[in-house]
């Protein structure tokens, strides 16, 4: 995989990648519209973060490379790639409980509070990418 050189593109599968890793400088790309939504995202080596119709949705420090977001119903999956290990939070249901599968292995069930954000630490020095799903249960 590589670093989303168009900071946040479509995909044919109805997902989005976004967020380059690589970046010394910050760098962002506002108003991308795609299945009805707009997104925004900002990325560089520190951080990414992404915005879907100015609410929070994916932050992760530091700054990763996103491949195949698909948000469907009560699941969310993507891959995430970077050179350094990651925390990655995502905008989803106040006051719900998900199950979390990172690198195909249970990361077990989670539960969100008012703000409605999930913490994941992702392992990705060495590994590069990882598959994340989360599914509300």
């Amino acid at each position: 995989m590589a670093a989303v050189t168009e900071l946040l593109r479509s995909e044919g599968n109805g997902g989005i990648s976004f967020g380059n890793h690589e970046l010394a400088a910050k760098a962002k790309l506002e108003d991308f519209a795609h299945a009805g939504d707009m997104y925004k995202v900002k990325t560089y080596r520190e951080i990414t973060r992404l915005e879907k119709n100015g609410l929070f949705l994916y932050e992760s420090v530091p700054g990763t490379s996103v491949h195949d977001f698909c948000e469907e119903g009560d699941s969310i999956s993507f891959t995430a790639e970077g050179t350094q290990d990651a925390q990655i939070t995502v905008g989803v249901e106040e006051n719900a409980e998900y199950e979390v599968i990172v690198a195909g292995k249970s990361a077990g069930a989670m539960k969100t509070n008012l703000s409605g954000k999930l913490s994941i630490s992702a392992e990705l020095e060495g590994a590069g990418a990882v598959e994340i799903k989360i599914k509300k249960k």
